[in-house]
């Protein structure tokens, strides 16, 4: 009784802690959020203008990550939602919706009213329901200068069939997170983890709710057992019978002042569900410990379920912190987990059969000739490193290094692991796509799609914009369906000139203001010039001093006669402050 008592404070001592910690983060995060409100409202703005839905083909989608990419439930299309890019100097965010038809390779735009605001790191999720319905929930929303971030709790489904958005009002629901993960389980969304982040700190969460597609609303779970530590970014899957599982993720946590200690977790668990859809439904965490060959630590990995009953990981990094530096290993490997043998295995391409054959003819040789021409002929067994140059526009020459781990050896294999990973056999020495994290995934008829997510060299980030597909039922060669585009790689250095950083003047709504017609940025640029001018030598405060009423009158518009009278001074001074910013 003693020992139970003391395990009965201790969590609830635990409880506390992070009861305090979400309170502490909240009120910081509060201001920043009612800042970035007037710009989130600005774009919202914009968007209310579109009146009628309009689907036109276009080029590829820019480059981005964290964004969502969904498989359509009854046609062979894709879904790119959202998503985000940085090019040194500023964050761009996006909520522009584009499809990607399967068979004639090629992409659309599609636009829609009342659509979401722009974000970044939410989590989509398809159900079949009514021709199909696309449902997003969270993520977030960066200032231009990437220091402060919005966290959206917001709920939208898009009915793909009749090509109209809905905001979903439940209350009951998470908080504002992003890095979270959701999965459609049955006839609810399950969404567990995330995290919030305000300039100064920051909170990891391990809760779990669930929202009923039937009664649309919100239950948080309360399941026994222990379960998963606090952490975003990790991997989650729906199972046949109704489970959920997850594996790894990242978490950070505050050792010291202004000193932060990031895990990698590389544990499994198990969220079983018993009674689903009756009243005394009930939800238990259990521990798994699968066999087979687990994806070493890293973060930024793409998840998606697979054939076969088997979820799929893609990608993602492995960060070395120094102490002044940060330095990222990025994989481009795949790594099956089969959820009804609890193992997990490596996905290795094929190679050609002939090459295949002869090495199982020099296994049998008994010659010394044969034996050093199957030892030349056999891929290494070690880690096989291959080295490509990519030079962009700028002349910048990018060196990508990726480590591929080399077949396991053949006498740690069983037969029913030949038989699976007989998607290995050789590798070839063109490996695509390139190694990167936070990438787009989805997989359609036994494909899986692979579309940007970024990678880094030295202090530079390169966001990618390619597209590649592989069968999963064969694990023959990945096919490249759009190139990466070295054009399309732009990065400003701080120190870099103000004119070129005026040329990417209101680029936060991505491609859509360079593809819209002459008439509506014609109107965007009059609605700029509406806006009182900065004069020269001008500071923040005897701008905002001048024009403090013109200000709270374009918040007020924004925001509605029924907004509190000190909100909206907030985000009037927060927009001055953003168009004063912007100016100089």
């Amino acid at each position: 009784m003693g020992k139970k008592g003391k395990r009965d404070k201790k969590g609830k001592g635990a409880e506390k802690t992070a009861a305090k910690m979400e309170k502490k983060v909240s009120r910081r995060a509060k201001k920043e959020e009612e800042d970035l409100e007037a710009l989130i409202a600005e774009f919202q703005s914009l968007d209310a203008k579109k009146t009628q839905v309009i689907e036109s083909s276009c080029p590829p989608p820019s480059p981005r990550l964290n964004g969502s990419l969904s498989a359509h439930p009854e046609r062979d299309e894709l879904i790119l939602f959202g998503g985000e890019y940085f090019n040194g100097q500023k964050t761009y965010l996006y909520n522009d919706l584009y499809i990607y038809n399967i068979r004639k390779n090629s992409w659309s735009k599609l636009e829609i009213p009342n659509p979401p605001p722009r974000r970044c790191a939410h989590q989509a999720a398809v159900v079949p329901t009514a021709g199909g319905q696309l449902w997003i929930f969270g993520g977030e929303f960066a200032s231009p200068n990437g220091e402060q971030f919005y966290h959206y709790k917001d709920l939208w489904v898009l009915h793909l069939a009749t090509k109209t958005w809905e905001q979903i009002k439940a209350s009951g629901g998470p908080s504002g997170r992003s890095g979270h993960r959701m999965v459609a389980c049955k006839r609810q969304l399950i969404v567990f983890g995330g995290f919030h982040e305000s300039a100064r700190d920051y909170i990891y969460y391990n809760d779990v709710y669930a929202f009923n597609l039937d009664s649309f609303t919100w239950s948080k779970l309360a399941p026994a057992g222990i379960g998963p530590a606090p952490r975003s970014g990790c991997q989650m899957t729906a199972s046949p019978e109704g489970n959920v599982i997850i594996y790894g993720g990242y978490s950070k946590q505050r050792i010291k002042k202004d000193v932060d200690k990031g895990t990698l977790h590389t544990d499994m668990f198990l969220l079983k569900a018993e009674g689903v859809g009756k009243e005394e439904e009930k939800w238990t965490w259990s521990r798994l410990s699968p066999s087979g060959v687990k994806p070493p630590p890293r973060s930024g990995f793409s998840v998606a379920l697979g054939p076969g009953n088997r979820s799929l990981l893609f990608g993602g990094v492995q960060d070395e912190e120094e102490e002044e530096s940060l330095e990222g290993d990025f994989f481009n490997d795949i790594y099956f987990y089969d959820m009804g043998k609890n193992r997990w295995f490596p996905a290795q391409l094929k190679g050609p059969k002939s090459e295949k054959r002869k090495r199982r003819r020099g296994k049998q040789a008994e010659s010394e000739a044969a034996g050093d021409e199957e030892v030349e002929q056999r891929p290494p067994q070690g880690p096989l490193e291959i080295v490509k140059e990519v030079v962009a526009e700028d002349g910048t020459v990018m060196t990508i290094k990726q480590v591929i781990s080399g077949p396991a050896e053949e006498k740690e294999r069983s037969e029913s692991e030949e038989e699976e990973e007989e998607e290995g056999g050789a590798l070839g020495q063109q490996v695509e796509p390139c190694p990167r994290s936070n990438a787009m995934v989805a997989v359609k008829h036994g494909v899986l799609y692979v579309y940007g997510g970024m990678f880094e060299v030295g202090d530079r980030q390169f966001t990618l914009s390619d597209l590649h597909s592989i069968d999963l039922h064969k694990m023959g060669e990945w096919k490249v369906l759009v190139e990466m585009d070295p054009k399309a790689q732009e990065w400003l250095e701080e120190s870099e000139s103000d004119e070129e950083d005026d040329d990417v003047e209101g680029a936060e709504g991505g491609e859509e203001e360079e593809e819209s017609s002459e008439e509506e940025s014609g109107d965007d640029e009059a609605g700029e010039e509406q806006h009182p001018a900065v004069e020269p030598g001008e500071n923040p405060e005897e701008y905002l001093s001048r024009t403090e009423q013109y200000w709270i009158k374009v918040a007020r518009s924004h925001m509605g006669p029924e907004a509190k009278e000190k909100k909206v001074v907030k985000v009037a001074h927060a927009m001055a402050k953003t168009f004063h910013e912007d100016s100089v």
